[in-house]
């Protein structure tokens, strides 16, 4: 599989000279399966710049979208994604049980007057909730997905994808802490993945004042990589006020502390833009 990171801030887009480097737009992640199916997490702001890629002249066009949770920051995308423009698209949506209620809401949530011009009734894709994590898995093409319930106000579902014997886990807006048997729930779910992409809005001086926010620091996010034997550790969600200059120091803080760990666990910072193959 193939992962390409086209939003990696959290809470809201920060476009600017700060954000050059790891991006400012919010959460989307394209995942290319190796039958070549696509799968689509989350539709944050990151997802506008996803659907201009696609070549609108085939004659149709299939995708996975799997919604995480439904905060603005993970919806609000939506409106602006191409595809749901033409009728020539099939959007398969699973996840997070309100997902379908969140992508209609970044249009209209009935109690003003519209959030956008187009209602999402009149989208001329086919858009369906196929429902299948929430009773077990989804199957693509022989690749596995599996979810498991994140830390965070309202909910939300966190995803392991399985494709032959390479792992991917994606847990954004999961705030591990000292409840020990959900750290070893998330423990077992991330047994050695080959790559762990996780929440780390915070650093350690900062978490303490946003406890119950959903969220954890890189302390938490290294704890979780090394107890579950992952292979790398790859830093998401980043904070809106954390400019480029605050990621890298935050990534060289984490590998100096892996070398007094003496583990072999890979660290970096996810950066919009950026891609891997699995």
């Amino acid at each position: 599989m193939k992962v390409t990171f086209w939003g990696t801030r959290g809470s809201t887009p920060v476009p600017g000279k700060d954000t050059i480097i790891y991006g400012g737009n919010t959460t989307c992640l394209e995942i290319d399966l190796a039958g070549g199916k696509k799968v689509i997490v989350d539709a944050g702001t990151g997802i506008r710049a996803l659907g201009s890629e696609f070549d609108f002249s085939d004659n149709r066009l299939e995708l996975y979208l799997l919604i995480t949770h439904i905060h603005w920051d993970h919806v609000f995308g939506f409106p602006f994604f191409q595809p749901i423009y033409k009728s020539s698209t099939k959007i398969l949506v699973d996840g997070y049980s309100q997902c379908m209620k969140g992508l209609r809401y970044s249009f209209d949530n009935k109690m003003g007057d519209g959030f956008f011009p187009i209602r999402f009734e009149e989208l001329n894709a086919d858009i369906q909730f196929i429902d299948k994590l929430s009773n077990g898995y989804l199957e693509i093409d022989g690749t596995i997905i599996h979810a498991i319930p994140l830390r965070h106000p309202q909910g939300g579902l966190g995803f392991r994808f399985r494709e032959g014997d390479k792992t991917l886990v994606f847990l954004t807006d999961n705030e591990l802490d000292d409840d020990r048997w959900a750290f070893e729930g998330y423990v077992g779910f991330c047994e050695r993945a080959d790559v762990l992409i996780h929440d780390s809005h915070y650093v350690p001086e900062e978490i303490s004042k946003h406890r119950g926010w959903g969220h954890s620091d890189y302390l938490a996010a290294i704890d979780l990589a090394v107890k579950a034997h992952v292979s790398k550790l790859i830093l998401f969600h980043h904070a809106p006020e954390r400019k480029d200059s605050d990621v890298i120091k935050m990534v060289l803080d984490c590998q100096e502390l892996i070398k007094e760990k003496g583990t072999e666990l890979s660290i970096e910072a996810a950066k919009e833009n950026s891609a891997f193959e699995l």
